[in-house]
């Protein structure tokens, strides 16, 4: 990430002292510095210097013995990083964080390496939010991550990763991002949130990790809702539900792609300071309604206690509970709640993970970012990329790997995670791609049978209809082409779904959402097809 010079300055005059934990490069390649048993030798220094640091050392890479800026190619960079992860692995120690800055037409860099491995943390869970436009769901997380109460305008919503344009306007636009954790049963919060490095700080220091995928409230950008909670590996859904609006259609629509996606939920009631008693009452019994009507038990944590809503929340039970970001009523109880509630099972198996995003690093290069189906990635693993619009897979190695911005040797199933890779541009990573061990023999299609629910159609569904499918990352229009020509609203049935577009990696048992207009349903993948 580009960094303030700051950094810089006070790396380069740390180097000016001998012997101690700053070390200047130029560039690091692999035929000199890996070559003839260099890389032991290498490896003994980088360990002295992490040593001399009391476990951290800095490697500033694009300078000259003596501190003056030389400045190196982005590819120079990339490989230079790829060296000194090699190093560092070799002395029992990982890059960090990687800060570059550009001089003239190169890069300068300055790369914390730090001794050891991060620790595993078994019960890290993933938890999607959902609900209407301004019901505060953003602005829930954001108090949650840093314990700082709102100021009543959602202030503490900017604490996540979103958009300038998004801050703006007050509207999330696309999926963000947010995490905390816990230590020995105590909060680790975000210090300074608009400091990346201080949100790595927390994946380090926590045993217990609980990260966020925060979805958009705003009825144009449903689609983008479903693919976060359908696309995510969640554990865990929290709907929101404003104590001065109450349920909304917003709210029935996002409630119902919970639970078909059999998500365990639990339900805040957001904004409890702006209204009276008499209103949060009003407000808790339409939201128990709501519940009741499609099969759900509501429980209320105020009365029953958060013991009980971890041991009942499932299939059949949902907790509900209120809250206010500007008193911080009611994060203490979520606070417990999310310390405490179980890891809901990940995938086993070999390493898979579908992208959900991409972006360019400088010195680094294409990142592709999505949630571990199943297995381990560590860094170096070569990997399979794919399918491309013609169906083929290319083949990349896992450069490093980022955790809410900390840099980790390796990650398992239900991270979410920044994947650097070599071997491709981001211009060609594409939503909905997958990634996979490099001995796998992937076979994409363009056709599948499934086992579909409608859920609500304004009429029936006939041979042909096209709504968009929703399954793991995937967004895409399909043609159905259900079995005895059609298919009513309440049916379950049996149809052909086929891709319109092009080809993807689809498995059996697989669960998918589609919709169209008004219309939505679940289904299963049954038996897939290849062309």
């Amino acid at each position: 990430m580009v960094a303030d010079r700051a950094v810089l300055d006070r790396a380069l005059a740390a180097g000016e002292r001998e012997g101690g934990s700053v070390e200047f490069k130029e560039r690091l390649t692999e035929d000199l510095h890996l070559a003839d048993g260099k890389l032991e030798s290498l490896a003994a220094q980088l360990r002295h210097r992490v040593l001399s640091g009391d476990g951290e050392a800095t490697y500033v890479v694009g300078v000259t013995d003596d501190g003056g800026l030389a400045g190196i190619s982005p590819d120079v960079f990339s490989e230079s990083m790829d060296v000194l992860s090699l190093l560092a692995e070799e002395a029992n120690a990982h890059i960090e964080a990687v800060d570059t800055w550009g001089i003239d037409d190169g890069l300068v860099g300055v790369a914390t390496i730090a001794e050891g491995t991060m620790l595993e943390d078994d019960g890290h869970i993933v938890v999607g939010t959902a609900g209407h436009v301004d019901h505060g769901k953003s602005t829930l997380v954001g108090s949650l991550v840093t314990g700082q109460p709102d100021d009543g305008n959602g202030d503490t919503r900017s604490f996540l990763d979103v958009q300038p344009h998004e801050i703006e306007r007050g509207l999330s636009a696309d999926l963000s991002y947010a995490v905390y954790g816990f230590s020995d049963g105590e909060p680790v919060r975000t210090r300074n949130p608009n400091r990346k490095a201080d949100r790595a700080e927390v994946v380090e220091e926590a045993d217990r990790l609980v990260s966020f995928v925060d979805t958009v409230g705003h009825e144009p950008w449903l689609r983008t809702t479903i693919r976060g909670l359908v696309g995510q590996k969640l554990d865990y859904g929290l709907l929101t539900v404003a104590a001065d609006d109450g349920p909304t259609k917003t709210t029935r629509e996002h409630l119902g792609v919970l639970l078909a996606t059999e998500l365990p939920t639990v339900v805040a009631i957001t904004k409890a300071d702006m209204v009276d008693e008499e209103r949060a009452i009003e407000v808790e019994r339409e939201v128990e309604r709501l519940l009741r009507d499609v099969g759900k038990s509501p429980l209320r944590i105020d009365r029953h206690g958060v013991e009980a809503a971890i041991e009942e929340i499932g299939d059949t039970v949902v907790p509900i509970l209120r809250t206010s970001a500007v008193t911080m009523d009611g994060l203490d109880a979520l606070d417990e709640l999310f310390e405490r509630l179980p890891k809901t099972g990940t995938e086993k198996g070999e390493f898979s993970m579908y992208i959900d995003r991409s972006y360019k690093v400088t010195g680094v290069g294409a990142v592709a970012s999505g949630t571990i189906r199943s297995g381990t990635v560590e860094a170096g693993d070569e990997l399979l990329l794919g399918p491309f619009r013609d169906g083929t897979f290319h083949e990349v190695e896992a450069r490093s790997i980022e955790m809410h911005y900390h840099r980790v040797d390796s990650a398992k199933a239900g991270r979410i995670v920044g994947i650097a890779l070599k071997g491709v541009r981001e211009a060609d990573l594409e939503r909905g791609m997958v990634l996979l061990p490099r001995d796998t023999d992937p076979t994409p299609v363009r056709e599948f049978e499934a086992e579909v629910m409608v859920l609500n159609h304004p009429t029936r569904i006939d041979d042909g209809y096209e709504p968009v499918v929703h399954l793991e990352t995937v967004s895409e229009a399909a043609a159905f082409h259900p079995e005895g020509g059609q298919l009513l609203p309440g049916d379950t049935g049996h149809t052909r779904v086929r891709f319109k577009f092009r080809p993807y990696l689809v498995e059996e048992g697989q669960r998918f959402v589609f919709r169209e207009g008004r219309s939505k349903g679940v289904g299963t993948v049954t038996n897939v097809s290849s062309e």
